[in-house]
């Protein structure tokens, strides 16, 4: 193990709260998971367990003798405020206007800093995974919804009020399918687990036999499908599991394309748990960026990559971005 100066990195989600002692190479030491308490619970709740973590994971450090802990990062699945102490609003957890990093700061020895999720996960691609070298990036986190961060300049751009980046709340159909955020047409409303999974049950509610194979994997119940589930049949070769796939695809590509017109990015980078799809997923995105990009055909074509770094991803960033708020 490298004796450096190490951080902590959370990845506070809807269902886990995972933590990393990361290094400096952004190689992940150790780590700790709890699950993430009901969301009905008090925000009291969910910090005790951030607190056990970090708890656990510096306990490691002072077994081991490996280091030091310098910082700690909190990625949280929420609006952050532009002061990185705040979660102003987390869909998944009981925050609303959490002061987090105040609530947490006498329970942590070592300097805290509170981020959105998918910002953190877009630094650790920027600094040691699929966007590395890369100044301007834009990752998009496909999961129960539609997560996205951005890079300009080698920095990960928050916006006035520190919430940029919420792209699957972009309206791609006018009055479309209602959206968990109170509007119509959500774009993660077309292109997301849930999206995924919507479609599905759908079909096996109406009796369509194409959707057999699904109906047969989870004892025709339709509530029991999952994304995960409906990404191995098409993996197995079920037709109507990769035709649903191609079709997230599809709609995922129109919304990169309106993304690339306004922020030209030199890269995409595409992660969460429904980026597990592969190729399946990110070919037709391609095909379809290419046919709705904007003067296509007469300017560059940024690549658009599956992630790299994985479930890991969020914790290693926040962790990299603490220590960097430290040593700055």
């Amino acid at each position: 193990m490298t004796s450096a100066r190490l951080a902590i990195g959370i990845d506070v989600g809807g269902t886990k709260v995972a933590g990393g002692l990361v290094d400096v190479s952004g190689a992940v030491l150790a780590v700790a998971r709890r699950d993430t308490p009901d969301r009905s619970k008090s925000p009291d709740v969910v910090e005790d367990t951030i607190v056990d973590v970090v708890g656990e994971l510096i306990a490691v450090v002072s077994a081991g003798g490996i280091g030091q802990v310098v910082a700690v990062g909190v990625g949280a699945a929420g609006f952050v405020a532009a002061d990185r102490a705040t979660v102003v609003y987390a869909p998944h957890l009981s925050w609303r206007n959490e002061p987090l990093r105040d609530a947490l700061r006498d329970r942590v020895a070592v300097p805290l800093f509170v981020d959105n999720d998918a910002n953190a996960a877009l630094w650790a691609e920027h600094r040691f995974g699929a966007a590395r070298g890369e100044s301007h990036a834009l990752m998009l986190t496909l999961g129960t919804g539609i997560g996205g961060a951005l890079l300009i300049d080698g920095e990960i751009f928050r916006g006035r009020f520190g919430i940029a980046g919420e792209f699957g709340h972009m309206q791609v159909v006018p009055r479309g399918s209602r959206c968990e955020c109170g509007n119509r047409g959500c774009w993660e409303q077309y292109a997301s687990g849930n999206a995924l999974v919507r479609e599905a049950r759908s079909m096996m509610y109406a009796g369509v036999p194409a959707v057999a194979d699904l109906a047969e994997r989870v004892g025709g119940d339709p509530a029991s499908l999952t994304g995960p589930l409906i990404t191995e049949a098409a993996q197995e070769g079920d037709a109507t599991a990769v035709e649903l796939i191609t079709e997230i695809g599809q709609w995922l590509g129109v919304g990169m394309a309106s993304l690339a017109a306004a922020f030209d990015p030199g890269v995409l980078v595409v992660g969460g748990g429904v980026s597990a799809a592969g190729e399946m997923l990110l070919e037709p995105a391609r095909e379809s960026f290419a046919r709705q990009l904007p003067g296509r055909g007469y300017r560059p074509m940024p690549p658009i990559v599956a992630a790299e770094l994985g479930n890991r991803a969020g914790l290693i960033g926040a962790a990299d971005l603490a220590r960097r708020s430290v040593d700055s």
